[in-house]
C-alpha cells in the first residue's frame, strides 16, 4: 500500500527481459530485498540492492497494463516505498495495481501551476469524478475536470519539480490507478442485483 507521495525520481539503468534495474540513492539506502516499491505507480518487489541501485521483476501482467515495457536506459521513474503501519498518508490509499495507461493530451501553464489533460479510457471512466482521487504514474492527484473523453488535473510547482511530470509532453504514456473504493462499491452494487 502506498500514499501516492513520490520520495525520489529514479533513473533506469537497464531493462533485460523481466528484470528492471533502477539507480536511486534514497530508496536503495532505505529499503531491503523483498520489500514492495512503487515504480511509476506499479507495485513491484525489490529482488536485489547493490550500491545505489535496486532491481525488480516485471512480469507479463504488469507489462500488459503499464508503461514499464517502454522504459529504456536513462528513463526517469517515480519511486515510493510502501507504507508502514502508523505512517502519515499525505495523498490517498494507492495499491500500486495499475488499471491501464493513457496519453497526455495537453499541458498548459496556469499562473504558478500546470493543467495537464489526459485521454479518458472508457474502462475506467465510471471511476473518475471531479474532485475525486486518481494516481498518475504513482502520484496522488485530484481530478479537476471530468469531461466525456478527457480529464484534467492541476500540478503544483513542488510536484512538477519532484516527479517525472516535468518531462511530460503531449503524447506521453502514463499509468493510471483509480480509487479502489469506487471499484468495491460498484462490485457490491452489481452483486446485490
Amino acid at each position: 500500500m502506498f500514499s501516492g507521495i513520490v520520495q525520489e525520481i529514479g533513473k533506469v539503468v537497464k531493462m533485460e527481459g523481466e528484470n528492471l534495474t533502477i539507480e536511486s540513492e534514497f530508496i536503495s539506502k532505505n529499503s531491503q530485498i523483498s520489500e514492495s516499491i512503487s515504480v511509476s505507480g506499479a507495485c513491484l518487489t525489490i529482488t536485489n540492492i547493490e550500491d545505489n541501485k535496486f532491481s525488480v521483476n516485471v512480469v507479463n501482467e504488469t507489462l500488459s497494463r503499464t508503461n514499464l515495457g517502454s522504459l529504456n536506459s536513462n528513463s526517469k521513474v517515480n519511486l515510493e516505498s510502501s507504507l508502514k503501519l502508523g505512517d502519515k498518508i499525505g495523498g490517498h490509499m494507492v495499491q500500486g495495481h495499475v488499471d491501464c495507461t493513457t496519453k497526455v493530451v495537453s499541458i498548459n501553464k496556469d499562473s504558478g501551476s500546470w493543467r495537464v489533460e489526459f485521454e479518458k479510457p472508457e474502462k475506467i471512466s465510471s471511476y473518475l469524478v471531479e474532485k475525486g482521487f486518481i494516481a498518475i504514474d504513482g502520484v496522488s492527484l485530484t481530478v479537476t475536470k471530468n469531461e466525456n473523453t478527457n480529464f484534467e488535473v492541476s500540478i503544483i510547482p513542488y510536484t512538477w519539480e519532484h516527479t517525472i511530470f516535468s518531462g511530460y509532453q503531449s503524447g506521453s504514456i502514463v499509468n493510471l490507478e483509480t480509487d479502489m473504493t469506487a471499484k468495491y462499491i460498484e462490485n457490491f452494487m452489481f452483486l446485490k442485483k
